[in-house]
């Protein structure tokens, strides 16, 4: 609809037939679909293709006005308060805008009333996209985001007039930021929204993407744009995040049903956040999550937090009993803190416990693990836009029973 004046112009009346008949059958399907589509992105599609049509094709006023109402409901269930899209995947936000926008210029170039709800969800949802960006221009790899093309987002953002520093927190989607000099920490602190939302999570709470000047130095692997449903599954995979895994299992469970989906069935219940900011001292944040309670009876707590600077990072995960206490002797539990790192990086080990991480205009960040040895192993980068690659990643090793926590370190030195 958007190209039909390129499509036809000069156009055979048999060919003109031709289009219009495609788009009406198109539209009686949308129309008969759309209650009963997928929650979640795919049904605010439909709704924004029934509105498109409801405006650029010959429709009753009652038909314009009911596309509308059904476009501002199903707005208002997805976009939530702060912005973020239900499905807490940072991409969406994206390419939902670049449906929206034009959507919102048809409706004021053709004279229409616009939706009740379009520009406050427009406006609510650049805030968001601005915390998710770091400042190479490149979106977070959460909950099946993929690569995404600076020019792509600068092209959303250029029509941004809410402009002003990112929210430090997105407590609807549960997200958390922290942001000192050239510094910038995103946190995932939150869990899926509903069981059919959860088709496409990924099993990361408590993991974090660290980014310094143009670079992302920490990341989580991403999802495939481009690939088969294997990988696609395995990305959603806890070792495919920069947290800490249990016996390598995933946080979350995933069902294995072909009727049912691959929802998540099990794992991450429940999250607590605790956010720091006295003056002099680090900002932090303080996370928990439940996800190995019930197979390993520990719970996983993050202390993460950033110096005023912008050149120290601080870490510090924790394995306790849900009452607070050590775990038992007797706990067999193996820990892995994992630390994806962005293939653009180059590595190289200082010794057992020290790591220097380099980018390719020289900024280096020196890794450092008192608490246990720090090793390089080989990883795998999903959202590289050529594709699946090879990567590497830093990861600590310690045993829950007799070291239930370790603390590391992230900091610049040129």
């Amino acid at each position: 609809m958007s190209h039909s004046p390129i499509i036809l112009r000069n156009a055979e009346h048999a060919f003109y037939r031709r289009f219009l008949k495609s788009l009406a059958f198109q539209l009686r399907y949308l129309k008969h679909v759309a209650d009963t589509t997928d929650e979640g992105e795919a049904r605010l599609r439909v709704r924004i293709a029934l509105a498109m049509a409801s405006v650029s094709m010959p429709a009753s006023a009652s038909s314009i006005r009911k596309a509308a109402r059904n476009l501002d409901d199903e707005l208002d269930r997805q976009i939530l308060a702060d912005g973020g899209h239900c499905s807490r995947n940072p991409r969406l936000g994206l390419e939902l805008l670049l449906d929206l926008l034009p959507l919102r210029q048809t409706y004021v170039n053709l004279g229409h009333d616009v939706p009740t709800r379009l520009i406050p969800c427009i406006d609510r949802m650049y805030p968001a996209l601005r915390f998710f960006r770091h400042q190479g221009g490149e979106l977070a790899l959460f909950n099946g985001a993929t690569s995404t093309l600076a020019n792509e987002l600068m092209s959303v953002l250029r029509y941004d007039e809410t402009a002003g520093a990112p929210f430090k927190a997105l407590p609807h989607i549960g997200y958390q930021r922290l942001a000192a000099g050239s510094a910038i920490v995103i946190v995932d602190t939150g869990t899926p929204l509903s069981v059919a939302l959860s088709r496409n999570a990924h099993a990361g709470c408590l993991s974090f993407e660290m980014s310094s000047g143009r670079y992302r130095f920490i990341i989580n692997s991403g999802s495939p744009k481009f690939a088969g449903e294997r990988f696609r599954q395995m990305a959603r995979m806890t070792a495919a995040h920069s947290t800490v895994t249990l016996n390598d299992r995933s946080s979350c469970r995933l069902s294995q049903s072909r009727f049912l989906g691959p929802i998540v069935t099990g794992g991450v219940s429940k999250v607590t956040v605790r956010r720091t900011e006295e003056s002099g001292h680090p900002e932090s944040i303080v996370a928990t999550h439940d996800g190995y309670a019930e197979a390993f009876g520990l719970m996983h707590e993050r202390d993460i937090g950033i110096n005023a600077q912008g050149t120290t990072v601080r870490g510090r995960d924790r394995l306790s009993q849900p009452d607070g206490q050590e775990p038992a002797q007797t706990n067999t539990a193996i820990a892995v803190a994992r630390f994806h790192i962005h293939p653009a990086i180059t590595m190289r080990k200082n010794n057992a416990h020290e790591v220097f991480l380099t980018a390719p205009d020289g900024e280096t960040w020196l890794f450092s693990c008192r608490d246990a040895e720090v090793e390089i192993e080989e990883d795998v980068f999903f959202a590289d836009p050529s594709g699946v690659r090879k990567s590497s990643q830093v990861t600590i090793t310690f045993a829950a029973a007799s070291q239930p926590e370790i603390q590391w370190i992230l900091s610049r030195e040129a």
